[in-house]
């Protein structure tokens, strides 16, 4: 295999929570290096949360939420807020190729670290930054976390069942504005080996959630439709949903399509009488229309079984079935550990953790996870020292003054 996709790239990650950092954790899996900027006086959110049955938890080391977000990152600690910490942080990026930013529009210029002020010291300059509602338009300065963005995309009106409220659901938002951060720096990094270019990108986070729901936006353009929430129901499908199995909470999702697929489910289920039923099984409308009844025929099926039993039954015969799993099963179902998609990391502080690699696999560039999230500042001397040459004592001096903190 050849060596990483995104090798010799050097990203300045001043972004915090999950949105921004697993941007730079993508493209730390091709090979770049992502050089985290945070500091003591504006903790990130992750940091805070342990989820460790354990006595030593000190409030900034031992967050698996925060590894998870920042895999593979060298970590520095910057006090931005501050002269000295601002003309550090310009220095960072005169050595690197791209920004990653997500505060809210124009806080980075406040502190003198805006778009134009980078393109000064780095005139070929990538940036992201990704807020709530983009850099224009009248609610540019609201705040904003996952639930919200879901709210204004208009995902959550659509999320959740006919007769209940919206689901605002969370952290599915971040992953979604995550990954088309770091599509929209692919192609401008891309636009740069071409044209020698940089460039600024200005990301919505609630725009990102509205690129999810287009065919529902275009009914209403087209028909004047705007659709409701519909639980596990699709549109053309059924049955489709999540019916409950044997055992506790314990569930399978089953989606069939076609006339032939549903012969094959009432195949595996014993040809029982109800579902040869031509007036309300025989085709794909009847068995919409009849959805209901439908679904409490399946569950009284499916209740007999366990889910994996249903799964190996059901795939066996052509029908699209798949259990519900929890953590545990994702973490030690035999296809998950095939594909390796979870791997083991050590952490200084946590010790070995199974974190999430990339859920990709290439042929000649290799990708993966390298190493654990960082530690507060674990990289000072490294970066400050070996990148920007800077002597020891000053940096010590620096510390002192917590303008690296």
């Amino acid at each position: 295999m050849g060596k990483q996709a995104l090798k010799g790239i050097r990203i300045a990650d001043f972004s915090w929570i999950w949105a921004g950092p697993y941007a730079g954790t993508l493209l730390s899996f091709l090979g770049a290096e992502v050089i985290k900027i945070e500091s003591r006086v504006r903790i990130d959110q992750t940091r805070k949360g342990t989820m460790m049955d354990t006595d030593n938890f000190d409030g900034l080391n031992y967050s698996p939420t925060f590894n998870n977000a920042n895999l593979n990152k060298l970590g520095v600690s910057l006090d931005i807020k501050t002269a000295e910490g601002a003309e550090l942080a310009k220095k960072i990026v005169s050595q690197c190729d791209v920004v990653i930013a997500n505060m809210r529009p124009g806080k980075m210029e406040k502190l003198g670290l805006g778009y134009e002020d980078f393109k000064k010291v780095k005139p070929d300059i990538i940036m992201v930054e990704s807020s709530g509602f983009g850099s224009t338009g009248p609610y540019k300065s609201f705040a904003g976390f996952a639930p919200i963005f879901a709210s204004f995309g208009g995902l959550a009106y659509l999320t959740g069942y006919e007769d209940g409220e919206p689901n605002v659901m969370s952290g599915v938002q971040d992953m979604r504005v995550g990954t088309l951060t770091a599509f929209t720096l692919l192609a401008a990094l891309y636009h740069k080996k071409k044209t020698g270019e940089g460039q600024y990108i200005d990301i919505s986070s609630s725009e990102c959630m509205s690129s999810l729901i287009g065919p529902e936006l275009m009914d209403f353009t087209m028909n004047g439709r705007s659709k409701k929430r519909c639980g596990n129901d699709d549109e053309i499908m059924a049955p489709h949903g999540v019916y409950r199995c044997k055992g506790d909470d314990k569930w399978i999702s089953i989606a069939v399509k076609t006339d032939a697929e549903w012969a094959a489910l009432v195949n595996a289920m014993g040809n029982p009488a109800w579902a040869l039923d031509g007036e309300k099984y025989g085709n794909a409308y009847s068995r919409w229309k009849n959805r209901r009844e439908l679904d409490g025929h399946m569950e009284a099926w499916t209740k007999e079984f366990s889910h994996y039993e249903l799964m190996e039954r059901l795939q066996k015969d052509g029908v699209a079935a798949m259990p519900s799993f929890d953590a545990e099963e994702i973490l030690t179902d035999p296809h998950t550990k095939a594909r390796e998609l979870f791997v083991p990391v050590e952490h200084p502080r946590l010790g070995e953790q199974i974190v999430m690699g990339p859920a990709w696999k290439f042929s000649e560039t290799p990708a993966g996870v390298f190493k654990a999230g960082p530690n507060i500042g674990e990289d000072n001397f490294k970066v400050f020292g070996g990148l920007l040459g800077m002597k020891e004592k000053e940096i010590r001096q620096l510390i002192e003054k917590k303008v690296i903190y």
